[in-house]
């Protein structure tokens, strides 16, 4: 067609197929095109553009994080110090095991959960239905929270009982939102495939889906971080008002995101339920497992080919994406112990903050340089030092990223040993903080060594999640089924239930003098672990691209608003309507022309 054709005599105009050139010919690729292998291998790879709608996500996710980062932060002081006595606000006076204890089973009680809401989401409602209705569940838990640490409540016995009743809504809350919100966010990006681009300056590009999704979750959390600031204002608040203000003020945060929640609906881009996904999954599973691991026996066409011995309502396209999906579900059973680690700066880290001198601020504050690192090198990372690795041919692929994860992570916990042996060589009390005579009659006076020591501690916890965590939350919605994001999600999101798990286990050790080598066998123990990490997972890299492909054929996501409050989906109806009508046209050209134009 390049050339033209005759047709009569006349010279027809050439037209664009939309075929590529040829690779041996001397056109360069229209963009837009798919690359070559060798282009991939050439071509500076880069990030498409975002729509609007990630955004009005990621805002949500910011609000809801606001609430839950901005309850948990007065936590451990809630529940550790007794109401009206010492310098150190607080409600329960049940002691710091008993806090680190109740802490950890919150954050294992909110990361278990999600299950619930994946199967939820993937099967029945649909990721937009199941957050919207949870989310009444999240409020109806703050509400709990904020009326029973009221004054008159704390004096009264009611704040424990409501503190238990508000986690236990608030877990569920949570698990319904962090399961599908992750996934919603990325889904609004369309793209699949890798295509050419000329930039202004004439440099030719990769647009490369990847990188783009992983853009993605490193704004997503941006916002999480930006939103665990709110432990900031409640702690002061905590401080200089009470505890009932500290947790009013989630709750008028989370009431704003849910309002651009339901503002927003006509924006969002969703992948309607598939009924029995999850079922088929575990059964396709099941057939694995009865033929010695062999997932393809699960295909159809192996069962056509070999004597079919099962039903089998899935193609062998399902497999493959359940194969793909069963490669991040092994990739995150190291995480546990890099969570055991994370979970320190949220209880034990507040509590050896209290064992220092804190020259007025409030000991639970020094957990925000956490969230602060990373809302400073997000930006650098994205679009400083990942840009530069790619200009210079260097590939920090997902597994690499997760096991330098591990051992920042084991960085933390070696910094915070040697923190916990300062404070035990330094007076007045030595290797019992605030606990002797010296300290006062309410333990007012800690060991003599300024907060900022902690510093490093949560700038390398901040850093171990650059790596690990917003990579864990990549693979997870990357490598899982189009009809199952929600459930390998909360696959991942179950790896932080474990690590609380084994943070409840390690709680009897969370007191002085067993802190300085709690910290250093969890330094040790993540450092074994990035290292076996590494050695079992490291080949998943090469197949890291071949992976991502499998999402090209996966099921297509609709507008928000086309799935009902059941999430049924009006679409699939009307497209039936349509292929009746079709066939109706059909037969009605066929009488025209003569010939059946169904065949």
């Amino acid at each position: 067609m390049a050339g033209g054709t005759v047709v009569g005599g006349a010279n027809t105009v050439p037209v664009y197929t939309g075929e590529r050139p040829s690779d041996s010919g001397s056109l360069a690729p229209f963009d837009g095109d798919e690359p070559t292998d060798e282009e991939k291998a050439t071509l500076r790879h880069v990030g498409d553009k975002l729509p609007w709608s990630t955004f009005l996500v990621a805002i949500v996710e910011l609000c809801e994080r606001f609430a839950y980062y901005g309850l948990s932060g007065p936590f451990q002081n809630y529940i550790q110090k007794p109401y009206g006595k010492g310098s150190t606000p607080g409600a329960l006076g049940l002691g710091q095991s008993s806090a680190t204890g109740l802490g950890n089973f919150f954050q294992f009680w909110c990361y278990v959960t999600p299950i619930l809401g994946a199967v939820v989401a993937d099967q029945f409602l649909g990721k937009y239905n199941t957050i919207l209705y949870f989310s009444l569940i999240y409020i109806t838990g703050l509400v709990i929270l904020f009326t029973t640490a009221l004054p008159v409540s704390i004096v009264n016995g009611h704040a424990f009982g409501g503190l238990i009743s508000s986690m236990i809504l608030i877990g569920i809350g949570t698990g319904g939102i962090k399961s599908n919100v992750g996934p919603l966010i990325a889904e609004q990006y369309r793209g699949t495939k890798q295509t050419i681009k000329t930039l202004k300056s004439g440099e030719r590009v990769i647009v490369d889906p990847a990188i783009t999704i992983q853009r993605i979750y490193m704004i997503f959390y941006l916002c999480v971080n930006i939103g665990s600031l709110s432990a900031i204002a409640t702690t002061e608040l905590e401080l200089h008002v009470g505890f009932w203000a500290a947790y009013l003020l989630p709750f008028l945060v989370f009431c704003v995101g849910f309002c651009v929640l339901l503002g927003g609906k006509k924006f969002y881009i969703v992948r309607p339920p598939r009924g029995s996904v999850i079922t088929h999954a575990f059964k396709a599973m099941w057939i694995a497992l009865l033929n010695k691991g062999k997932m393809d026996a699960a295909k159809p066409s192996y069962q056509d080919e070999y004597g079919r011995k099962y039903t089998t309502p899935w193609n062998d396209h399902f497999i493959d994406e359940l194969k793909r999906g069963l490669v991040a579900c092994k990739v995150f059973i190291f995480f546990p112990i890099y969570w055991v680690v994370y979970t320190q700066m949220l209880n034990n880290f507040i509590s050896q903050a209290g064992q220092m001198e804190l020259h007025g601020i409030p000991n639970d504050i020094m957990q925000n340089i956490d969230p602060l690192t990373i809302v400073i090198f997000i930006p650098i990372m994205d679009r400083l030092i990942y840009p530069l690795l790619r200009r210079w041919k260097i590939t920090f692929k997902p597994i690499t990223r997760i096991t330098m994860g591990f051992f920042v992570g084991s960085l933390a916990m070696a910094y915070a040993a040697i923190v916990q042996h300062l404070i035990y060589q330094r007076g007045p009390c030595y290797e019992a903080p605030l606990a002797c005579d010296a300290a006062g009659p309410h333990g007012a006076i800690p060991n003599s060594i300024h907060v900022a020591v902690q510093t490093p501690a949560y700038l390398f916890i901040g850093l171990s999640e650059i790596f690990a965590s917003i990579t864990g939350l990549e693979y997870a919605y990357t490598k899982a089924p189009p009809s199952m994001k929600s459930f390998v999600m909360a696959i991942f999101l179950l790896t932080s239930a474990g690590g609380s798990a084994l943070g409840i286990a390690l709680s009897p050790t969370a007191k002085d003098p067993k802190l300085l080598w709690m910290y250093t066998g969890l330094g040790i123990a993540s450092f074994i672990a990035g290292i076996s990490f590494w050695f079992t997972f490291k080949r998943y890299n090469a197949t890291e691209e071949e992976m991502n492909e499998l999402e090209r054929h996966g099921d297509k996501a609709v507008p928000a608003n086309m799935i009902d409050a059941t999430g049924k989906n009006d679409v699939e109806s009307q497209g039936a309507s349509h292929k009746t009508s079709l066939s109706n046209n059909q037969v009605q050209m066929a009488a025209v022309f003569g010939k059946d134009e169904r065949a």
